[in-house]
């Protein structure tokens, strides 16, 4: 446990040794490793004194790590001591400083020695202050150029929709390198005077335990962690049996409605008991963001007490766009517009869908040694254009469609979003993961159909030990689901696969990876 005070001594120390290694203003060092407070401790030593920060994702190859870093030209590296032999050999990266104990005692973070105060060049807010990668590890890297401004504005703005004080107590459980956690826990905690607890492994019972340990307030996660919650919640109504469930869920509604009318939260404590069972008793707030959630859990979780949130963001972006209000919020919403943040949307079709572009000092200042991506991004005017499809209504909620590379064509020439179909899946719980893709049924007009590929849960796994009963019984789930869907969405192939499906570090399908390797089954 450490004190404010007690971190900005050790952050102080480490911004002085990193100066006497040679590290200047601009210079970039590299930071790879597990969510802990070592991690916490070499992102602010190096923004201290004025140099870029390059947090990489540790689930990485090696190799993968290594081309990363080399991109970006780095002076040094912090990373685990398990990599430490294994990376940056033969002094290929100047320094390496170790972020856990053990036998790199000699460079271990919290160990190195104090050299007294340096000569240190403070940042200003327009100095860069991170290099963030986005998606994809080959080819030519996309670092997102972040600057001082670019997170402090957008950790204040993402206050806009809610208030957090210094009583709260933020939880890192997704991996800290990514922008979602990194600002809006990590940063946003320090904004606030809040305290953050670092999570250690992203195993459900662990969090658990993690959460109430820490007395968690404010819990930020993937609506994966959110949809379990949920089942975990539901799971302890029904071990009361069907009429006290039934009593219960009744009463849950009528909670909603009175908190969605009269802004009270009647819930709260209503269903401290539900909550408690799964250590949710002491959240305050709940926020979900790294992908589309659920309107039905969205709304189950607002009816059971826990103040919740969906928001939306890119790395570009540092990242925060949007976020519903606490009590005037909409469950199929991604929120309301931040501020500071000018919202448009172009080249609308006739449902009014048009691809979200912004512009805000929460904006990237570009693609680092990238101005080909970044002209292709940022148009003259500044507006950053994200690739995602969506509208807003006349009460300043904005919904999401899905995403312009990911248009499914249809025979008519429909445009189907894959996440929109997948959205109605996520409360089947015999379902572990699904990933909606287009599949050509006319070659000659490039028209296409939609396939639903299917990882079965181990609970659907061995109640159909059969191959052909699973078969048959994701097929009935689909046709539940299609009835809900217009016509030409409808699912019209699904292929269950024994693997589970490639993932990124926060929990999303990587759709394209996933299409190539089952193409046959797809297509055939």
């Amino acid at each position: 446990v450490y004190t404010f005070k007690e971190a900005r001594a050790q952050v102080g120390r480490i911004a002085n040794y990193l100066y006497s290694l040679g590290v200047r203003k601009g210079d970039r060092v590299a930071l790879t490793g597990k969510n802990s407070p070592e991690w916490a401790f070499a992102f602010m030593g190096i923004v201290s004194l004025s140099a870029v920060v390059v947090p990489v994702d540790y689930s990485l190859k090696d190799e993968e790590i290594e081309h990363l870093i080399d991109f970006v030209n780095v002076k040094g590296l912090f990373l685990d001591g398990e990599r430490f032999d294994r990376l940056g050999k033969d002094g290929k990266y100047g320094f390496k400083i170790s972020l856990e104990p053990g036998e790199h005692d000699a460079e271990y973070i919290m160990n190195i020695p104090d050299v007294g105060e340096q000569p240190i060049e403070k940042p200003t807010e327009e100095d860069l202050c991170a290099f963030l990668f986005t998606s994809g590890t080959t080819g030519t890297p996309k670092a997102c150029m972040l600057t001082h401004r670019n997170f402090i504005s957008d950790a204040w703005s993402a206050q806009t929709w809610m208030n957090i004080y210094e009583t709260d107590v933020f939880y890192a459980i997704l991996p800290i390198h990514h922008a979602y956690t990194l600002l809006a826990v990590f940063i946003e905690s320090l904004c606030s005077g809040s305290c953050v607890v670092f999570g250690k492994r992203l195993v459900v019972n662990q969090i658990f335990k993690e959460i109430r340990a820490g007395h968690v307030t404010m819990f930020l996660a993937v609506p994966m962690l959110f949809n379990k919650l949920l089942a975990g919640i539901i799971k302890g109504l029904e071990e009361k049996g069907a009429f006290v469930k039934g009593l219960m869920l009744a009463l849950a509604s009528f909670c909603g409605f009175v908190k969605k009318t009269f802004k009270i939260n009647l819930g709260r404590k209503i269903f401290g008991f539900l909550r408690d069972k799964v250590a949710m008793k002491d959240i305050r707030i709940c926020i979900a963001g790294g992908g589309p959630l659920p309107p039905a859990t969205f709304k189950r979780l607002n009816q059971f007490g826990i103040d919740f949130v969906q928001g939306y963001g890119l790395t570009e972006t540092s990242p925060i766009l949007t976020l519903n209000p606490i009590f005037d919020y909409d469950e199929g919403s991604i929120g309301k517009v931040v501020a500071n943040c000018d919202m448009k949307f172009f080249d609308k079709d006739e449902q009014g869908n048009g691809e979200i572009c912004v512009k805000g000092s929460m904006v990237m200042q570009g693609y680092y040694n990238n101005p080909e991506a970044t002209a292709e991004i940022i148009d003259k005017d500044g507006y950053l254009h994200t690739g995602d499809i969506g509208y807003i209504n006349n009460r300043g909620f904005v919904f999401i469609t899905g995403r312009a590379k990911n248009i499914i064509v249809t025979e008519g020439g429909k445009n189907v979003f894959p996440e929109e179909i997948e959205d109605h899946f996520q409360l089947y719980f015999d379902i572990e993961q699904i990933c909606a893709v287009g599949y050509i049924v006319d070659k000659e007009k490039k028209a296409e159909a939609v396939c639903a590929i299917i990882y079965p849960s181990a609970d659907a796994k061995r109640k159909f030990a059969n191959k052909d009963d699973l078969q048959k019984h994701f097929e009935s789930i689909v046709e539940e689901v299609n009835k809900d869907l217009l016509p030409y969405k409808r699912i019209r192939k699904v292929v269950v696969v024994d693997e589970e499906l490639e993932m990124s570090s926060t929990k999303k399908v990587k759709r394209f990876i996933v299409k190539k390797k089952y193409a046959n089954l797809i297509n055939g």
